[in-house]
């Protein structure tokens, strides 16, 4: 069994409301030094399948399900492998 994380972010491209308003509380609180806050969020998966095959689940998940590519992108890191 394999535990993975996948994080699906937001494109550079393409403007992130929440980051900006994060960022906007931020400087509230007093640090400008923050130039950029980008919001995104993670998936915890675990897959009974190791080395390759993990890989391609991981790809079909996130193609199919979890990102839209107009404005998403995606990576994923192995946590744990057994």
């Amino acid at each position: 069994m394999t535990k993975v994380r996948i994080f699906v972010t937001y494109k550079q491209s393409v403007f992130d409301p929440q980051g900006e308003t994060i960022k906007d509380a931020i400087h509230t609180l007093g640090h400008d030094e923050v130039k950029d806050v980008q919001v995104g969020k993670f998936f915890d998966v675990t897959v009974e399948e190791t080395g390759k095959g993990v890989e391609k689940t991981i790809e079909e998940i996130a193609d199919q399900l979890l990102v839209n590519f107009n404005m998403e992108t995606y990576k994923y890191q192995v946590m744990e492998e057994d």
